[in-house]
């Protein structure tokens, strides 16, 4: 059964209005402004968290100013430059080098699809990029992404490992920009929303912390800003139905998205929506969650993650109940079904 704490629940109202205010700062006509950190290849809620970003660039709610990968390889990012294309889009990519070991963690839908042949044994889906090898370090392009942007204007989504993130908070001032890496975020960005953690069971390493511990001890406890995450246990008990996967893409031969669902587990099957809450938040903020009260987040050396209530801290965790699991859940399936107008 759902619970929520007490503690939570005594400081929701008061912080929903600091949440509205961050999420509404902007102009009514202007689009949110957002970087996208994935692991794309490790679950497919990643490809399908993808999904809904294009949907959200069509209905022009955000502008995306770049996508991050922080899995190791050339398919996480000809991956996403197999969705830019197919969805009509040049967003610009950065790439992990040495990043965490997570190959062999789970079937690599990314490869997958950039591997399928058609009919004629050409590439299935059409690419933009011509050198994967040229483009730049993650951490390089938040330098460069950020230091254009105005002041407390850029949020960040990370569905991911917190490693490029650790390793912008480290840059020295250079031609880039005279910032620090520090000063950069603390200058320009809004705040971080990641999915990560969980707060319900101290038994459960969530893979995302774990998989690079000291970057997420790091983030928690360093990032000079307000961090949102929404914990395993929220996108757990979300599921987004196979049924939809299977008949609500027929409106194009081959789906990127619906081809790495096929390539990950046997069809069909429902999958936790992870990653998709995340990025629902940072986009329409608090309505359809419960927010914790605001504290600090500890992550130990196991990778479990504590949260201690603190009215100073501006670290936050989501929850929510039955009622919000169905409100979200159909809501996602709602945007992702949406047919793009160039598929129209």
């Amino acid at each position: 059964m759902k619970q929520v704490k007490l503690s939570a629940i005594f400081g929701v109202m008061a912080l929903s209005l600091l949440l509205s205010c961050t999420t509404s700062h902007q102009d009514p006509g202007q689009k949110m402004k957002i970087i996208f950190e994935t692991d794309l290849g490790n679950d497919v809620d990643d490809a399908l968290a993808m999904d809904m970003l294009y949907k959200y660039i069509e209905n022009e709610k955000i502008e995306v100013l770049a996508i991050m990968l922080n899995k190791n390889g050339q398919a996480p990012a000809e991956y996403a430059d197999i969705l830019n294309t197919f969805y009509g889009h040049q967003i610009p990519i950065g790439v992990i080098r040495e990043g965490a070991d997570c190959e062999t963690d789970a079937l690599n839908y990314a490869k997958a699809v950039c591997e399928m042949k058609d009919e004629a044994g050409r590439p299935m889906f059409e690419r933009s990029v011509e050198d994967y090898s040229s483009l730049p370090d993650a951490h390089v392009l938040y330098r460069q992404i950020l230091a254009r942007q105005p002041e407390h204007s850029v949020t960040i989504v990370s569905v991911g490992f917190s490693t490029n993130l650790v390793r912008l908070m480290d840059t020295p001032s250079d031609k880039i920009s005279s910032e620090t890496g520090m000063e950069l975020i603390s200058s320009r960005v809004k705040q971080l929303v990641m999915m990560g953690g969980c707060f319900n069971n101290p038994d459960l390493h969530e893979y995302n912390i774990v998989k690079d511990i000291p970057a997420a001890q790091k983030i928690f406890s360093e990032w000079p800003g307000k961090v949102v995450t929404s914990p395993f246990e929220v996108g757990i008990d979300i599921l987004y139905p196979g049924k939809s996967i299977e008949n609500d893409f027929t409106w194009v031969s081959a789906h990127p998205v619906v081809e790495a669902y096929k390539s990950y587990l046997q069809m069909p099957y429902d999958r936790p929506t992870w990653d998709l809450t995340s990025l629902l938040f940072a986009v329409e903020g608090p309505e359809m969650f419960t927010v914790s009260a605001p504290g600090h987040i500890k992550v130990d050396e196991f990778g479990t993650t504590s949260f201690e209530e603190d009215l100073e801290g501006n670290r936050y965790y989501l929850m929510t109940s039955l009622e919000q699991d169905k409100v979200i859940g159909d809501h996602f399936v709602k945007m992702i079904t949406a047919v793009p107008e160039k598929y129209r």
